[in-house]
């Protein structure tokens, strides 16, 4: 298999014309050539936060706080989820699923509520999609046992000091939610020594300082920050400290989206294109162990193929930013996953 056009290729996404060679699912080569294609192949996305669970209750909750909505266990989303049907929950991210996939997202980092229970209903969920997920499970063990890890609430929750402990026994990814509130949970967050965080909109100088010591990669969703009031992540900041990759968070306050998710942050943020989508990429992918997320010989070969000659792209002088701050599903021509 082959796509021509202009590739976005590297960390940097330098743009050539030529073509990408497919062969057995893994970039074979990488040909600098002429081409008549005025499309636009770059990596497909790694959504590094989601909560798809929440795909039965799309735009509930008008009005109300982050605790409101998704504070475990008496916030509205688990008040509904608990409501719902397995059969309901299973179609409802299905659906969001198929979208993610049709939009470019290779992969997801799904912290996943409803014990074991929730992880065999997201893996039914996905089931024949092309779309793949690292599943984090919650709130038990067995959870944790059942996925791919374990997704903490936040350190103000619960102590998740034994989780921590059996998770890394099991060899296992460990995420926490940190300094969305406030700054108040993100030492005890720390101390945890998890694989990465999520969110730090109000991290101190100082706990950024821990994290770039201790080389402790971030997961931003400014979207779900801004709709919930807890502020807008310093982003340009956590990036001078760390890793970033970014997520959608929780369906019911967003799109899965991650042309939106790419196109607020770059237009929030006085970050470059290029970092952005590294952010919605090869860091996620890197975070959550995936060998894709760049356009690389030897790489899986998970691609987006956008029509650079549609009306909302032709005449676009920088195919990155183009990207980035322009494009969106209607742009999408071809995935390959």
């Amino acid at each position: 298999m082959q796509v021509e056009g202009t590739i976005l290729t590297g960390r940097d996404f330098d743009p050539i014309e030529g073509r990408v060679v497919v062969e057995d699912g893994r970039i074979e080569a990488i040909e600098r050539t002429a081409t008549d294609s005025s499309d636009i192949v770059c990596p497909a996305f790694v959504n590094a936060h989601t909560h798809i669970g929440d795909s039965i209750a799309k735009e509930a909750g008008r009005g109300l706080s982050l605790d409101e909505l998704v504070a475990p266990p008496d916030g509205l989303k688990h008040r509904l989820l608990r409501e719902t049907s397995a059969e309901e929950k299973v179609a409802a991210m299905r659906r969001s699923l198929r979208f993610m996939e049709s939009t470019g997202t290779a992969a997801c980092v799904e912290f996943r509520e409803g014990g074991v229970a929730g992880v065999e209903a997201f893996g039914r969920a996905r089931d024949g999609l092309d779309v793949e997920a690292v599943v984090l499970g919650r709130e038990t063990e067995a959870a944790m046992h059942a996925s791919d890890g374990f997704g903490a609430s936040g350190a103000r929750d619960s102590d998740f000091a034994e989780l921590r402990r059996a998770t890394r026994e099991a060899d296992k990814l460990f995420g926490v939610h940190a300094g969305e509130r406030d700054s108040h949970d993100v030492d005890g967050a720390l101390d945890l020594d998890p694989d990465f965080l999520v969110h730090m909109v109000h991290a101190t100088d100082e706990q950024l300082g821990r994290v770039a010591r201790e080389e402790l990669p971030i997961v931003v969703c400014p979207r779900s920050n801004l709709v919930t009031k807890v502020g807008a992540p310093p982003i340009a900041k956590l990036a001078e400290h760390t890793t970033l990759a970014l997520g959608t968070d929780n369906v019911m306050l967003d799109s899965p989206s991650m042309f939106r998710e790419m196109e607020f942050a770059a237009k929030l943020s006085d970050v470059s294109a290029e970092a952005v989508l590294r952010m919605a990429t090869v860091n996620g992918a890197e975070i959550a162990g995936l060998d894709y997320g760049i356009v690389e010989e030897g790489t899986r070969a998970k691609l987006l193929v956008l029509d650079g000659d549609s009306d909302n792209l032709a005449g676009a002088r920088d195919p990155v930013r183009a990207v980035v701050r322009r494009a969106g599903q209607a742009d999408v021509k071809r995935v390959v996953l």
